[in-house]
């Protein structure tokens, strides 16, 4: 059975991370944008991310450019972006596609675990996937879900 220690990718600093690294944890992936309507959810993502990492609990970052082009600056200029106006700490990888013939092979699993309301596909950037302590898929979250409304599912995986 695949989960998320299955895959391996970059981090935004451009080291080689391997998911295993997560393995007993519960985590949260997000495909973020810089400039997008969304954006302000990173502050949310932060609090989720502070409140529960004692726990056991990561919100994992993938930068996405597939919707609107927003997300257009390189690496360095999105991890500073992200630090500066929200206060980012959590983990943030380089920048990703989610959907099509070259997407991240983490999102093609997550795609096919969960689909959405309209299919597999991923329409929009802050879609997230909240993944148990087992590795496998929980739920499937809407990119207009704003992340506080997901810690009462995030404290129910930490205490299973």
């Amino acid at each position: 059975m695949t989960a998320l220690d299955d895959f391996s990718a970059r981090s935004i600093d451009g080291r080689e991370v391997d998911l295993a690294d997560y393995r007993g944890q519960v985590a949260l992936v997000v495909n973020t944008a810089s400039q997008c309507g969304f954006t302000p959810q990173y502050q949310g993502l932060q609090q989720l991310h502070d409140t529960f990492a004692e726990r056991g609990f990561s919100v994992l970052g993938f930068p996405c450019d597939q919707f609107g082009g927003q997300e257009p600056g390189a690496d360095d200029e999105i991890a500073g972006f992200c630090e500066r106006n929200f206060g980012v700490t959590f983990p943030l990888f380089s920048k990703v596609e989610v959907n099509g013939d070259d997407a991240h092979p983490l999102y093609a699993w997550l795609r096919s675990e969960k689909g959405g309301v309209l299919g597999s596909r991923i329409k929009w950037n802050f879609t997230k996937y909240l993944i148990g302590r087992d590795g496998q898929v929980v739920a499937r979250y809407a990119p207009t879900t704003k992340p506080e409304k997901i810690a009462a599912d995030i404290e129910k995986e930490l205490t299973r």
